[in-house]
């Protein structure tokens, strides 16, 4: 399950700046800016490179891009297309694939 924000407002200029912190994910650097593992929250800037990957989500993720496409196909075959400036959620219980179709850069909040 998606949901899509009509919004589009891509920022100017870079949200932070320096080198990732540890950690990977999805092929990527994770930055680790917030964790709360009390409450199973995370959030953070993404990126990685073109690529595609099955994905059985049992957390809610809201996800804002900054850079680059996506694109989000579920079990039935609906793919959805997002990019600079779209903001998602990716709903626990979704199952397809995700897919960077260039090199992708997002801002993150799961909630697990």
């Amino acid at each position: 399950m998606l949901w899509n924000s009509p919004h589009r407002t891509a920022p100017q200029a870079p949200i932070r700046s320096g080198a990732p912190g540890p950690g990977t994910a999805f092929g990527g650097p994770i930055l680790g800016d917030f964790v709360a593992p009390g409450k199973n929250t995370v959030a953070d800037i993404w990126e990685a490179g073109p690529h595609r990957e099955r994905c059985q989500c049992n957390y809610d993720e809201l996800c804002h891009i900054l850079e680059g496409t996506v694109r989000l196909t579920d079990a039935e075959g609906v793919a959805r297309t997002f990019g600079p400036g779209d903001s998602f959620v990716v709903a626990s219980g979704f199952n397809g694939t995700w897919e960077n179709l260039t090199t992708v850069r997002k801002v993150y909040f799961i909630l697990g």
